[in-house]
């Protein structure tokens, strides 16, 4: 049975309140923006976001006051540099407080892989004698069973939902993704249930026949959402380049709580959908986003 379905409805039926949510597992690309501006618009609250840099996606979801608890390596503008929102949620409460469970890239890779893998931790030397293990009490030291020199623990994370832009997909989720996928493959085994968002939904002949490129099995993807763009600004591969200049933009208008809501409701809650997101866009600026030249990879052969 296929489960195509709106964005509206994806994010409504498996983005409850109080979910914990992956997103940006990619790290710079494949961003779901559209489906992080779905639930602002719908005010989910509670939310704990789990990811590695997740870009400016985060930093939305935190002004507009959907997010009680971060989990994550980096929260900000990769472009700039500061994201404006979870500093003010984090030194002035507002719109209100997080809690923030520190990691390092690697350590939240290990804890999405453990998850992944059923184990309730994986161990490692990386962070030993660093100051993040004072900001999450949940990594723990121990000695190894074997040479008795110190390890670090990281705790199994298995988060509600993973949200995963992709290249393409069949009905059914059976997903090609391409280029620097970070850790998306470790976020969708450790999550209960995948939402696909694609820029092409395609026959299930074309998944087939390249099952390597296979994300995720389908049977945890509870739904797959076609959206074109639905990773604007940030880029993918061989459909569309990052917008640099809109991260900048961003920066500029996010920097006082007025100028957040100013950007917010134009952007987001006064945008019906990503059609009239594009709309406001504009035709040349998301032209000038397009390939400038196709490298396409050499076939392979799966004969026997």
């Amino acid at each position: 049975m296929s489960k195509i379905m709106t964005m509206c409805d994806a994010v409504a039926r498996f983005v409850p309140h109080g979910s914990s949510v992956v997103m940006g597992a990619a790290l710079e690309s494949l961003i779901p923006f559209a489906a992080g501006h779905e639930i602002i618009r719908r005010q989910v609250r509670d939310l704990t976001l789990i990811g590695p840099i997740s870009d400016i996606l985060f930093d939305q979801l935190i002004g507009a006051g959907c997010v009680r608890k971060v989990i994550a390596a980096w929260v900000g503008n990769v472009s700039a540099g500061l994201g404006h929102n979870y500093r003010r949620a984090c030194e002035q409460g507002i719109p209100h407080r997080l809690e923030v469970i520190d990691h390092s890239n690697f350590t939240i890779s290990l804890s999405l892989l453990a998850g992944g893998l059923g184990a309730p931790y994986i161990p490692t030397y990386s962070l030993l004698g660093t100051d993040i293990l004072r900001t999450n009490p949940a990594f723990r030291q121990s000695l190894s069973p074997f040479g008795g020199e110190k390890i670090l623990l990281v705790p199994s994370l298995q988060p509600d939902v993973a949200i995963l832009h992709v290249q393409r997909s069949d009905e059914n989720g059976n997903a090609h993704a391409w280029g620097n996928l970070g850790i998306s493959e470790e976020a969708a085994l450790a999550s209960q249930r995948i939402i696909i968002v694609a820029e092409e939904v395609v026959p299930h002949q074309i998944i087939v026949s390249d099952p390597n490129r296979v994300l995720a099995p389908s049977f945890k993807v509870c739904a797959v959402v076609r959206e074109p763009g639905g990773a604007h600004p940030s880029p993918v591969q061989g459909y569309y380049n990052r917008d640099h200049e809109y991260y900048h933009e961003y920066h500029r208008a996010t920097r006082t709580v007025e100028g957040n809501a100013e950007w917010m409701g134009k952007w987001v809650a006064d945008v019906k959908d990503r059609a009239e997101y594009f709309q406001k866009l504009g035709r040349e600026r998301r032209q000038g986003l397009q390939l400038k030249e196709h490298r396409y990879a050499a076939p392979v052969d799966y004969g026997y």
